[in-house]
This record gives structure tokens, C-alpha cells and sequence, in this order.
């Protein structure tokens, strides 16, 4: 049976007399990775801090492996870790010396702390700058430092708050190997991002935030059928396509609309069901010549994101 290693029970908090977080309740097991999303001010990082127990709830219940997570509990929150949005760490010392540091913060000592170090090192790419200031480090490498500082203590439960701003992408997918190193072990995993390509990759289950309340609270899959499937076929031909071919193409069954790209080099066509994409294809490669390349459009997990939140700018 999976273990329930996070509960979070009809949770809500104000500031004065807004309320930022309402009535929300989710959970998650052993080995899952959700992903919580919402728009800037939707009430995500007063989430984050109420599980870490940075924040009282003014009602609700939050338990870690059927704990209470209250003020004073200090065995419940050694079983979490958590990864913040800012930086958490010395310039001045070498990233060995800051694990050392964090590490003595939860009680790690000895041969245990040096094994600890060596492993969370090696999990993050870092083993070979172990004795580097992280004030030579480049952003991605920090990043992953900070992650590994967070591991130290063998948390059950990471709460990762936006963990690759501001990376390059070589960091970024080191991180993402480590996390999935991370839940292959059977560790949960909260994961917030603004990149939705990120919490596609990574969540197997999703929570989206807004205006306090839990607007949906679902598989990715699941959020995806939310939205009618994207019907549309993007096109390279090897030579343009003429006015006539256009024309042509335009009137075959099933194509409601014909965008003609890069001098009709590139086609993009509205169709009015996916299953018509196969049949177009044989006529464009029939009447018009060779097909360079092709692909289909998919419901993304931004579309629906968008349509569940809205499109407006959020300060």
C-alpha cells in the first residue's frame, strides 16, 4: 500500500482582512511529484511556507506522514526539505564547507555528515568543485548546490520553489536527472515552476492555484482533456507552393484554414478533426511534391492553464 506522505486539510490563511489561501486541500504520496502551479499572487509560496511550517494556517490541519505539522515539531519537519526560490547560500565558503554548515544545522556530525556531503555532491554534478566558492560558480551550478544543501538531512518529502530561474539548459536538465534519481528512491517531490514544459516533464499529478482557491487538482493527462484536442499541421515542402496549390489545398475536405509561411515554403493548416492530418499529408505530397518535414499540434499544458487562469498580466 502507498504511504500518504502528505496531507494538506482544508487549509486557509489571511493577511488583515485578504485572504490569500482558501479552504484548500490536496496530498500526496510516496514517490509522487506534484506539480503546484498558479498565476504571481495565486497564494503558492503562502502554501509552501504553511507545509514548511514557515507559516501558521489560521484553519486546516497539514500532516507529514501523519504527523502534525505545528510549531515545536521538530521531528516532522526533519522530514522534509526545502529548496527556495533565493539562493541560500555563503560565497565565502567552499560548497563542502556550506553543506558542512547546513548539514550541522540538522544535528549531522562525523563520518555520517562526510558521507552525506559526498553523496548529495555526487547526485548534483558537484563533486569535482567540492572545494570551490560558489562565488565562481555559474548560476546553474548554484542552483544545484542549493538543492543539494536542502538533501543533506535525507528528507523524505523536497519542496523545490522555482528551482531553475535564471539556468542554462545543461543546468537545467542536471537538475531534472537529479530529481528523477530523487523520485526513482520513492521521494515525494512538490515542485512549483512557471515553465510548463518543466511540470510536464517532471509531475505526475498537478495542482493549480488561484486567487487562494484550488482550481484544479488532476492528473496532466486528465487537465488535458479539459481542452477540445488542437487540430492543426505545420508543413515544410522542399519547394513553394503556388497561388493554385493553394488554392487546392485550401478546399480539400477538412482543412478549415491554410497559413502560408516563409514564402510557401511552410504551410500551417487549421483542421477541422486530427485524424484528417494523415490524409492531407498524401495529398500535399502528391500534388505538390516533397514533404521536408512535418508535425501535428498537441493540447499543451499552458493551454489549459491559460483557459483555467486567464491570459491577463499578473503584477
Amino acid at each position: 500500500m502507498t504511504k500518504m506522505l502528505l496531507e494538506v486539510r482544508g487549509v486557509s490563511k489571511k493577511f488583515g482582512q485578504a485572504t490569500v489561501v482558501d479552504n484548500i486541500s490536496f496530498s500526496a504520496q510516496s514517490g509522487q511529484t506534484i506539480g503546484l502551479l498558479g498565476p504571481n499572487g495565486a497564494g503558492k509560496s503562502t502554501t509552501v511556507n504553511m507545509i514548511c511550517g514557515l507559516l501558521q494556517a489560521d484553519s486546516g490541519q497539514i500532516l507529514i506522514s501523519g504527523q502534525l505539522m505545528a510549531a515545536g515539531q521538530h521531528q516532522v519537519k526533519k522530514q522534509l526539505g526545502l529548496v527556495p526560490q533565493d539562493l541560500a547560500l555563503f560565497d565565502d565558503l567552499s560548497a563542502r564547507e556550506n553543506l558542512k554548515l547546513f548539514g550541522a544545522l540538522y544535528g549531522l556530525s562525523g563520518l555520517h555528515l562526510q558521507q552525506r556531503c559526498d553523496a548529495v555532491l555526487e547526485l548534483v554534478s558537484l563533486q569535482d568543485r567540492a572545494k570551490d566558492k560558489p562565488s565562481s560558480f555559474s548560476g546553474g551550478m548554484k542552483r544545484r548546490l542549493n538543492i543539494a544543501a536542502a538533501l543533506l538531512h535525507d528528507p523524505q518529502l523536497l519542496i523545490l520553489d522555482e528551482p531553475t530561474v535564471g539556468i542554462d539548459p545543461q543546468s537545467r536538465n542536471a537538475i531534472f536527472d537529479a530529481l528523477e534519481v530523487l523520485k526513482a528512491q520513492g521521494r515525494t517531490l512538490i515542485y512549483t515552476s512557471h515553465y510548463m514544459e518543466e511540470v510536464e516533464r517532471l509531475a505526475d499529478h498537478i495542482v493549480i492555484i488561484d486567487h487562494g482557491k484550488i482550481i484544479a487538482n488532476e492528473t496532466p493527462a486528465e487537465l488535458v482533456q479539459r481542452l477540445p484536442a488542437q487540430a492543426a499541421l505545420t508543413v515544410n515542402l522542399a519547394s513553394a507552393l503556388d497561388e493554385t496549390g493553394l488554392s487546392q489545398l485550401t478546399q480539400q475536405i477538412g482543412v478549415q484554414k491554410v497559413l502560408n509561411k516563409n514564402e510557401g515554403k511552410t504551410l500551417e493548416l487549421h483542421l477541422s478533426a486530427p485524424d484528417q492530418a494523415i490524409s492531407i499529408l498524401n495529398f500535399v505530397q502528391q500534388q505538390h511534391g516533397q514533404i521536408s518535414h512535418f508535425e501535428t499540434a498537441k493540447t499543451r499544458l499552458e493551454d489549459v492553464f491559460l483557459t483555467l487562469t486567464g491570459r491577463s498580466l499578473r503584477d
